[in-house]
């Protein structure tokens, strides 16, 4: 009921306005999180790479774009928290508007254009998050800047990553956004080449993930994991937002999403079998336990959502997460992998 009121006041304004007064009550009054407080089970912990999540369900980059709400999102029952895009300059972003609900389809579109304060600010919120201790691992997702060339573009990411790898529990390299002119072109195997070159990275480090475009086509996907397993990611996120042109510029979250990412995760899935040491995230559209479960069936694992929450709120998290508990009890189970095992064998 808390949400809903705030919510019914919220959607009045507009969408970015309702955002950013969102996310400066979340960082002023982290303890209100104590009104949403979702019971999570133990039994719910999720190895995912090298970390452990609290829950199978984390939240999505794009929320939090400068890690100032992270207190109070880790207490409202996500297994793990990925702020950012962070890119090494701050950045301004595209002209308002640039963020539109779409309400009865439970969708968002954004052309925001990676708006954040800097890869300074960023480090210096996850070192004072750092020092209070996480309760829930904290994800940095990085981009180029917009002014940076193209054929530049690997420096930022690897000034990135060397700046967030010793203090960030995972990184994210984001070349999937619609909303940075050229990004998308750094998907092909030759582009990936240059920037994980470019990282510099040692294999034992942090773990990396790179996340991709639901708009891909699938004879892109063999290439994208091979070249990913090639540098040795941690794994994969799947997916970004997608291009709808008839709805306006922009990304498209939210269930408008679901379908077409649905289709990308399921053929990653298939396909990843080949490459046993990437892990696998999931993103795009997920509204429901029953949307979970379909994941699951695909064989899926960990997951995150975005839009979902800002529709449902908090409920969307003790949802899945009841859900859960009823199904480990129902079927007298001792842990979600045993759950998710069990989905994926219904699913043969």
């Amino acid at each position: 009921m808390v949400y809903s009121a705030l919510k019914s006041l919220l959607f009045k304004l507009d969408a970015e306005d309702a955002h950013d007064l969102t996310i400066k009550l979340m960082e002023s009054f982290p303890l209100f999180a104590s009104l949403f407080n979702t019971h999570i089970d133990p039994k719910t912990c999720l190895k995912v790479g090298n970390l452990t999540w609290k829950s199978p369900v984390g939240l999505a980059a794009g929320l939090d774009k400068n890690a100032r709400a992270y207190e109070f999102l880790s207490q409202v029952g996500f297994g793990a928290i990925e702020v950012g895009t962070v890119t090494p300059r701050p950045q301004i972003g595209n002209e308002r508007p640039r963020l539109f609900r779409y309400i009865e389809e439970e969708s968002i579109r954004n052309c925001m254009g990676f708006n954040n304060l800097g890869s300074d600010f960023m480090y210096q919120q996850v070192l004072k998050l750092k020092s209070k201790g996480l309760s829930i691992p904290l994800g940095v997702n990085i981009g180029k800047n917009k002014t940076t060339p193209d054929e530049e573009a690997p420096k930022d990411y690897g000034l990135l990553y060397q700046k967030f790898k010793d203090i960030a529990d995972y990184i994210v390299i984001n070349v999937s956004s619609p909303n940075t002119p050229g990004l998308r072109s750094h998907q092909t195997k030759d582009a990936l080449e240059k920037l994980f070159k470019a990282l510099d990275r040692k294999e034992e480090e942090v773990d990396l993930y790179l996340k991709i475009a639901p708009d891909i086509e699938m004879d892109e996907i063999d290439a994208i994991l091979e070249t990913a397993a090639k540098f040795h990611l941690t794994g994969i996120i799947a997916t970004n937002t997608t291009i709808m042109p008839e709805r306006g510029v922009g990304g498209i979250s939210g269930k408008l999403l679901y379908k077409k990412a649905h289709n990308i995760r399921k053929a990653c899935l298939e396909k990843i079998k080949n490459y046993p040491s990437l892990e696998f995230i999931g993103v795009g559209g997920f509204a429901s336990y029953n949307d979970v479960v379909e994941y699951w069936r695909a064989g899926g694992r960990a997951l995150q959502v975005y839009s979902a929450f800002i529709f449902q709120g908090p409920k969307l998290l003790s949802s899945i997460n009841e859900s859960i508990q009823s199904d480990l009890a129902r079927l007298e189970l001792k842990s979600i992998d045993e759950l998710i095992n069990y989905y994926q064998r219904k699913a043969l």
